[in-house]
């Protein structure tokens, strides 16, 4: 697994649409699997999960997104890149996990 958490100021609405359209626009087997979105006062919670076809490892990449957003207003993202490994006990790459990431950060 690979993991990206940052904290992001801005506007909530605009960085969800920027992630969810620069990931999927980012590969041509990108896909948006789920989503959840919850409300309480003002704090605001979205969940994304997508999933691509790594080229690299001959798998399929999970890259689970959570953006929460709290009173004081402030964004905080959380994304886990899972599923880029291919034995069976161990994990022998980890490449379309942090390229997966890494389109992330390029969006961020």
């Amino acid at each position: 697994m690979a993991k990206l958490e940052k904290n992001l100021r801005g506007n909530f609405d605009a960085i969800l649409k920027r992630i969810e359209t620069g990931i999927i626009s980012g590969s041509m087997s990108a896909k948006l699997e789920e989503s959840s979105d919850f409300r309480d006062g003002s704090s605001r919670c979205s969940v994304r999960v997508f999933e691509r076809y790594s080229y690299t490892g001959g798998n399929r990449l999970s890259l689970n997104v959570t953006l929460f957003q709290g009173e004081s207003g402030n964004i905080h993202i959380s994304a886990i890149a899972a599923g880029g490994s291919q034995a069976m006990f161990f994990k022998v790459n980890t490449w379309g996990e942090e390229a997966f990431l890494d389109k992330l950060r390029e969006l961020l």
